[in-house]
């Protein structure tokens, strides 16, 4: 199996690919947070205004067939990151480092001050990963207000708040 694959926008019929990928490579994150819990994966409705807005990117391997998905959308001026997965059989091969660099590269064209996300603080392949891109955990007071929101709704489905975290990437 080649290491190649190409960034290029996602096409309406891959959806249910890309639920698939979500699914697959929830069982990483679930290892390396050592929990055991049901995989689930983001609404079809917000893949599809990702899509809509030209803000769902996909890595293809060499037959066109999605192996990992950024999903994102365009808040208070940012990119905010909604979701970024790769197929196990893909992790650790420089897939999500080529969809974020796209997606830096997208922000950039559309003229948007930084990128945003909310991420796991210890989990290797989240908040170091995206320290290696550049970006920053911002003091709690510099946290924009739809980050906290965002970061609010996470603690309320359960997620650990001692884990969760903002980060941005200003451009």
């Amino acid at each position: 199996m080649s290491d190649a694959c190409i960034i290029r926008q996602a096409r309406l019929d891959e959806l249910p690919r890309l639920t698939e990928i979500e699914i697959d490579a929830f069982a990483t994150l679930a290892e390396a947070l050592g929990v055991v819990r049901e995989p689930h994966a983001l609404p079809q409705d917000i893949l599809r205004e990702s899509l809509d807005a030209g803000l769902l990117l996909v890595g293809a391997d060499d037959d066109d067939r999605p192996v990992g998905f950024l999903a994102a959308e365009e808040i208070a001026g940012t990119l905010y990151v909604i979701e970024l997965d790769v197929c196990r059989d893909w992790q650790r091969r420089g897939v999500g480092r080529r969809l974020m660099s796209a997606a830096i590269e997208m922000a950039r064209t559309c003229r948007l001050r930084a990128l945003t996300l909310t991420t796991d603080r210890d989990v290797p392949f989240n908040a170091p990963f995206y320290e290696t891109l550049g970006f920053v955990l911002p003091r709690a007071e510099a946290v924009p207000q739809f980050l906290q929101k965002k970061l609010d709704q996470e603690t309320e489905v359960g997620m650990d708040p001692e884990r969760r975290v903002a980060m941005i990437l200003a451009l």
